[in-house]
């Protein structure tokens, strides 16, 4: 059995990734998901090794996943080692202004949702609403209306059977159609689609100017419209402050950081924006378990730098495999993929990270950890990379890449991103991603309709252990999911155990900037916002996101959608309760 695999964790391998057989019953425990896993990812070392050299890394990396210290995307948990072998997490599929375009896209999207990918598309090329079809003399229904066309059909088909579909929808901000677009998510219109709005520079600019915003037609470019900037950027806000969305995605920030612009510009993103993509290619990601790289020396806590380094160049290889045995839906796709090789290796567990260090989220020592953590992870990976470069070669385009130009000779070109990790991160049974606890106590809703339970552990094991009058205070968390609601609680206490409600804005947007500066693909974070934040409360997000260079930003303000992942308090008491109830106070340590 796995390390720490928790009630919860064994929940959703049984619901979505262990094997089953012809009748539906699960045939294979979850060591055997992840030595099938290690096998058919080390098959990539025979192209360039002997067979011993496959078995040595087949062991390193059953090693690395059973211990819980570092797990791939699901695709690859989902489907290594089985006849259908499609791995990478997420496409990005071009739409171009032809039905021929559009439909074919649709088709694609079946092929990749049906594996277990998601879907990230970029609408712009669409000509607007109303625009003029001169082919059939009949009007252009405009992106928003094909949108809802993916949407329902993304509806009726399961990721890898397993799950429903995921898509990002983007249009640029300068398209005709923006407005519609930005209030397209109201109501229960596409359920399937996370949208992000394309900001460019010149747009963030005149928002600040009280400039004007210019349309332009997206076949040729020309001006066909205009509004104040103010005017369309204050219709983003109220929007995402009523459903969540849209988010921002800048389009200018991605684009200087394309290491292939010779190759083509990127327009979207993957459907958590973690991923910025060209158009058909696809990217593998993987993520390291920060809560297992706590160590105390000479009674403090500290990183354990040495386990990390080891993990980060095993990781980047592990990933460059998945490349090599990937199974691709579309000839396309398999083509770019292949031409540029990259991965997002990122982390998860940020957040307990933090309290095992006994460093408070919420302050600039937590984004200077941020900064620390990520500058070391990036130096490594790039390392990593480039022996794998000198090992196996560097990617095809590396002579249309910046690193050509830079001497710099590179297996992949990415190598971090930093994904939401919500799945996998519950099967490590660690914080999400890089956020903070989202609650002490809370209810999860799954993607194939669970609802999970659970208070955080690493708080049951602290107050069980520190905390005379524990039991009182879990009845009071367990009602509100955070504890600057319980009356009596030290301020250290509840600093060090501060909830993503709790934190400011500005400060969520930071600790993603700190992230970002080092991470070459982008970054996924949701910055929550209490039910009474405003607008302009949003406004501010965007602003200070844009300023500090991050790729894209997501809010969400609690309780504007009526099915959101994640809910406060627990109206039952989860297993984990009842066990540290019953658990010996010395054993609970931090």
């Amino acid at each position: 059995m796995p390390k720490e695999l928790t009630e919860n964790a064994l929940r959703v391998l049984e619901a979505r990734y262990l094997r089953r057989d012809a009748q539906g019953r699960i045939v294979e425990t979850p060591a055997e998901l992840f030595r099938r896993v290690a096998r058919a990812v080390s098959k990539a070392e025979l192209a360039h090794g002997t067979a011993a050299d496959a078995d040595r890394w087949e062991e390193r990396f059953y090693k690395m996943m059973v211990s819980l210290d570092f797990l791939p995307n699901s695709p690859t948990l989902m489907n290594a080692g089985t006849s259908l072998g499609q791995l990478s997490a997420c496409f990005v599929l071009p739409i171009e202004d032809t039905v021929e375009s559009i439909f074919g896209t649709l088709r694609d999207m079946a092929l990749v949702q049906r594996t277990g990918g998601g879907t990230g598309f970029s609408f712009s090329r669409l000509r607007p609403e109303g625009d003029i079809v001169v082919s059939t003399g009949g009007v252009a229904s405009g992106p928003v209306s094909f949108m809802k066309i993916y949407d329902c059909a993304t509806e009726n088909i399961k990721l890898g059977g397993k799950r429903r579909g995921a898509n990002m929808g983007v249009l640029r901000v300068d398209h005709p159609d923006i407005e519609q677009f930005i209030g397209a998510k109201h109501g229960a219109s596409l359920r399937n689609f996370n949208i992000s709005v394309g900001a460019t520079d010149d747009f963030m600019t005149a928002v600040e100017c009280a400039g004007e915003l210019l349309f332009r037609h997206p076949a040729d470019g020309r001006i066909v419209g205009s509004r104040p900037a103010s005017t369309v950027f204050d219709r983003i806000c109220q929007a995402a402050w009523e459903t969540g969305d849209p988010g921002l995605i800048f389009l200018d920030t991605i684009e200087r950081a394309n290491p292939t612009p010779a190759v083509g510009r990127i327009e979207s993103t993957n459907p958590c924006g973690e991923v910025p993509l060209l158009p058909h290619e696809s990217c593998n990601l993987g993520s390291i378990n920060l809560a297992h790289l706590v160590l105390e020396r000479d009674g403090d806590p500290e990183v354990n730098w040495e386990r990390l380094r080891v993990l980060v160049h095993d990781g980047i290889r592990f990933l460059d495999n998945v490349i090599t045995v990937n199974r691709f839906p579309m000839d396309a796709a398999e083509q770019v993929t292949l031409a540029n090789r990259k991965v997002g290796l990122g982390v998860m567990g940020f957040g307990e990270m933090c309290i095992l260090l006994g460093v408070s989220y919420s302050t600039d020592t937590a984004a200077h950890l941020a900064g620390e953590l990520m500058s070391f992870i990036a130096r490594e990976a790039r390392l990593a990379s480039s022996r794998l470069a000198e090992e196996r070669g560097e990617f095809p385009n590396w002579e249309h890449s910046v690193y050509y130009h830079a001497g710099l000779r590179l297996r992949n070109a990415t190598q971090t991103s930093i994904a939401p990790t919500g799945t996998i991160g519950i099967i490590a049974n660690t914080s999400s991603g890089i956020e903070p606890l989202f609650a002490l106590a809370y209810r999860r809703a799954t993607l194939d309709g669970q609802t999970l339970t659970e208070f955080n552990p690493l708080f049951l094991r602290y107050v069980k252990r520190r905390w005379l009058a524990w039991e009182e205070l879990l009845d009071s968390v367990a009602q509100t999911g955070m504890l600057s609601r319980s009356p009596g609680v030290p301020k250290d206490l509840r600093r060090l155990f501060v909830t993503a409600l709790e934190i400011s804005a500005e400060h969520h947007v930071r600790i993603q900037a700190a992230f970002q500066k080092y991470v070459d693909n982008a970054v996924s974070k949701t910055v929550n916002l209490p039910e009474e934040a405003t607008p302009d409360d949003i406004a501010r997000v965007y602003r200070i996101a844009h300023r500090l260079g991050c790729k894209g930003i997501t809010i969400f303000r609690y309780g504007s959608k009526d099915e959101q992942v994640l809910r406060l308090g627990v109206t039952e008491k989860p297993y984990q309760y009842e066990h540290f109830a019953k658990c010996d106070p010395e054993a609970c340590r931090l």
